[in-house]
């Protein structure tokens, strides 16, 4: 089940980012995500048990490696949506031989309808 929907801006430590990243699944997972897809439709796609889905999804999030997407239907049904939330993910070794992640956003440029999809995330995160 979805967690929570919306992204945290504070950046995940590098070995968490590695980890999730070292998964074949995480990776197909990725690869997999050209769009928004519900966790359903990414379960059916990968060949992955819905359950286990979950929680590679779960795992992807924490990492900020996606996001996830309220859809508010007209009936007043939702369905969660599951999209990539970087353009591009580098690995550095630094002077000291330290490993460090850097992860390339994609611009925010939100419609309305995702205004929306992120104020109704939040009343469900409060309530």
């Amino acid at each position: 089940m979805p967690r929570r929907s919306t992204v945290d801006d504070s950046p995940p430590e590098s070995g968490v980012i590695l980890d999730v990243l070292g998964d074949d699944a995480t990776r197909d997972i990725l690869e997999t995500l050209t769009e928004p897809m519900t966790a359903s439709e990414l379960s059916d796609r990968c060949e992955i048990p819905l359950s286990t889905m979950y929680r590679k999804l779960e795992r992807l999030t924490d990492a900020s490696l996606l996001v996830e997407r309220t859809q508010i239907k007209r009936n007043g049904q939702h369905t969660t949506r599951y999209a990539r939330n970087f353009a591009s993910v580098s690995v550095e070794l630094d002077a000291e031989s330290n490993l460090s992640v850097a992860i390339d956003r994609p611009e925010k440029t939100a419609t309305a309808d995702q205004r929306l999809e992120e104020l109704w995330a939040q009343i469900k995160e409060e309530t």
